[in-house]
């Protein structure tokens, strides 16, 4: 990279993402703040770009949420010595898909079933005091 600044279309086209992704990331990571100019067209410098790869590597390849990822920015900034990215890391919490009507369907019962046993014993325990 030989320029100053790169158009929101160079660096869409370098990440190999849409600009209105780059825009969303901007709206989400108040780190990135690329300069307008007069036209309010964004220039971005290369430390954008980097940041931009990072943002780019945590959501699409280690699976970071939008949180995720902007909590490990935050971090990243507190402990310079550690800014490089380490591609093989593992998110802090690895992200579960979420779970189908039968499995809910499944968890309803089973929280149902819990709270009739709870009762029964609740009930149990009361007669035994009362009892005595």
């Amino acid at each position: 990279m030989s320029k100053f600044y790169y158009t929101i279309g160079e660096v869409s086209n370098l990440l190999d993402v849409k600009p209105y992704v780059i825009r969303y990331w901007e709206t989400e990571f108040h780190q990135l703040k690329p300069r307008k100019d007069n036209g309010r067209n964004r220039q971005f410098t290369e430390e954008h770009i980097e940041l931009l790869k990072k943002i780019k590597h945590m959501l699409y390849e280690q699976k970071f949420t939008i949180e995720g990822a902007r909590q490990k920015l935050k971090s990243d900034r507190k402990a310079p010595e550690q800014m490089e990215i380490d591609l093989f890391a593992q998110p802090a919490q690895p992200v579960k898909p979420a779970p189908t009507k039968t499995e809910k369907a499944q968890l309803v019962k089973e929280v149902y079933e819990l709270k009739r046993q709870i009762t029964g014993f609740l009930l149990n325990l009361h007669k035994t005091s009362t009892e005595k």
